[in-house]
């Protein structure tokens, strides 16, 4: 299947990025080596990956100067991560894996893990890890937790898109964008009832997935891995020193 690595930014130059004098936060070096080599390296070594795409802005410059990308599809990053997945999908379809240029821990383990364990009746999935997962191997992190009756539950920057018709969560990920900023009106998106649950506490985990597919009128799934380094991405200052710990004293391998 195809991978495809977003690896623009959004307004401007992000602050990280900045300090350490590269254009994109994509191009910043983790424990020598820069996030999107490490990330690129992790799909190469899964198994069912067969081309790698990175999006990104101007590539043919940005990227210029960075070796191991030969044999890396290289497209110009659209407004929105969002509109960057809807052009990949139109171009080179389904399956389509998703992750982030961020995601420095990223290892060829989580990704199969994810492909092994979808639910096959799903179009869109998302992969998540449990607080409990992510605190015993990251204690020091601070993350946005999803908080359900079954868990607590983070983001892992990881999606697979398996059929045409994925197509529509792309299109409410989009209009979720164009709301970023008010995030009420993005709540009530997902109606009125699931709202309620949520600020309840009664809420679970498949009852968020019924709401987004009532909503996008497709299958869709959550895969929990079972790494807390999947849920670690690098968007603040403290991110890179976790990562950098993280990889340095066990020399660790981005496959």
């Amino acid at each position: 299947m195809t991978a495809l690595v977003l690896a623009g930014q959004r307004g401007g130059t992000d602050p990280l990025a900045a300090a350490r004098g590269v254009s994109h936060k994509a191009l910043l070096p983790v424990a020598g080596v820069p996030m999107l080599l490490r990330v690129v390296a992790a799909l190469r070594a899964a198994p069912a990956i067969g081309r790698i795409v990175v999006s990104i802005e101007r590539p043919e410059t940005t990227l210029a100067a960075l070796d191991g990308l030969s044999d890396v599809i290289q497209r110009p990053a659209e407004a929105s991560p969002a509109r960057s997945v809807a052009a990949i999908l139109e171009e080179l379809g389904t399956p389509l894996l998703i992750t982030t240029a961020d995601h420095a821990l990223l290892s060829a383990a989580m990704v199969t893990h994810l492909l092994n364990a979808a639910p096959p009746e799903a179009a869109a999935l998302a992969a998540l890890a449990r607080r409990e997962t992510v605190l015993l191997e990251f204690p020091e992190t601070q993350r946005s937790w999803l908080r359900l009756r079954d868990g607590a539950f983070s983001g892992c920057n990881l999606f697979l898109l398996t059929r045409p018709e994925a197509v529509r969560v792309v299109g409410f990920w989009r209009e979720l964008e164009q709301h970023r900023k008010r995030p009420l009106t993005m709540a009530w998106m997902l109606g009125l009832l699931p709202l309620l649950r949520y600020a309840f506490g009664m809420m679970t985990l498949q009852g968020v997935a019924r709401a987004l597919e009532r909503r996008c009128a497709v299958r869709l799934g959550f895969v929990e891995l079972p790494f807390g380094a999947a849920a670690v991405d690098v968007d603040k200052p403290s991110d890179l020193v976790l990562v950098e710990a993280a990889l340095r004293p066990a020399g660790r391998s981005p496959g």
